[in-house]
């Protein structure tokens, strides 16, 4: 089973911003962990800070991956262009959130992306991942 990852802008930064948010690992060590948990699933990652970046590899995975993660930083509450990939797409896609974006301004409130999505996991750190992985395995 091939599962896609795909991270937008600013999560290259995990481990040296904002911490206290984010955690102090790398999304490249956590990624080593993810595969190691799931030897079988073939994890594919990508990671872009430039919103049409994302949209053409939602595009390019969405019909070749049985799910994608989703985690759009920013963009989840602005995309509109992210959300429309996501529904032209036939794989199913979970938005994931390190933290907790209903916790924190009120602009985050508001997910573009995750109104198309499956479903959204949201403020369980790093470890949100490995849930929708599990989601994904499971289905």
């Amino acid at each position: 089973m091939k599962i896609a990852i795909i991270n937008g802008p600013n999560l290259n930064l995990l481990g040296k911003r904002e911490t206290g948010f984010y955690g102090d690992k790398s999304f490249d060590q956590y990624l080593v962990e993810l595969k190691a948990i799931f030897p079988e699933t073939e994890i594919v990652y990508f990671q872009s800070n430039v919103e049409g970046e994302l949209v053409n590899k939602i595009q390019e995975l969405g019909f070749s991956c049985k799910g994608i993660i989703l985690n759009g930083g920013a963009y989840t509450h602005t995309s509109v262009a992210m959300a429309d990939a996501i529904a032209a797409v036939p794989a199913s896609v979970i938005e994931v959130h390190i933290s907790n974006i209903f916790a924190r301004e009120d602009f985050r409130h508001v997910s573009y992306t995750g109104a198309k999505s499956k479903g959204c996991i949201s403020g369980m750190g790093l470890k949100g991942y490995e849930l929708a992985l599990r989601f994904f395995i499971d289905l």
